[in-house]
């Protein structure tokens, strides 16, 4: 089987994920302290279902959540892309990530989606992307802030405040 590599950074590269991935994501959808601004941790079966459904959004988009490699050992620790999500009843290209907690705090999250950013207006050619999570997930808004993001607004969903942050294509100097 080829695995697609999507796209490398100094220190990682990123992916296709592969259904073969479920235990090595498991490590972070799996785990109570990575996933507590999500309603609960994943199970097996939903992990499983993730990787599908990132499979299928490489074949509908061109993109999806890949796998992220240390090439340090090549060793995955966790997952970060593009996804379409809706936000307020727009559907919009959206970077999202979950790292392994081993590897929390060494700036790889903000390399990948800092890659990931690239690759939307470059390869993609979106006009706009953006990144949103729960207003209590500071870490997350740190990340999106690192790679340019500025915060765009709060919505509701499902019931809970989240907030939506927004990178313009003139930012992007292919476009200015």
């Amino acid at each position: 089987m080829i695995i697609l590599k999507i796209m490398e950074t100094k220190r990682l590269y990123l992916r296709e994920l592969v259904l073969k991935d479920i235990d090595d994501l498991s490590k972070v959808l799996t785990d109570p302290e990575s996933m507590q601004y999500y309603p609960e941790p994943f199970s097996l079966e939903k992990v499983e279902k993730w990787i599908q459904w990132n499979m299928d959004n490489y074949k509908k988009y061109n993109h999806g959540l890949w796998a992220v490699i240390l090439k340090d050992g090549e060793k995955f620790i966790g997952d970060c892309g593009i996804t379409m999500q809706k936000i307020d009843n727009e559907t919009v290209p959206e970077i999202g990530f979950h790292i392994i907690k081993d590897y929390w705090n060494k700036g790889y999250a903000t390399e990948a989606a800092l890659a990931c950013k690239d690759y939307a207006f470059r390869v993609l050619h979106y006009p706009k992307v953006f990144s949103y999570t729960t207003v209590k997930n500071i870490p997350s808004q740190k990340v999106a802030e690192k790679i340019g993001m500025k915060e765009y607004k709060v919505f509701e969903k499902n019931g809970e405040k989240q907030i939506a942050q927004v990178v313009y294509a003139t930012d992007d100097p292919i476009n200015v």
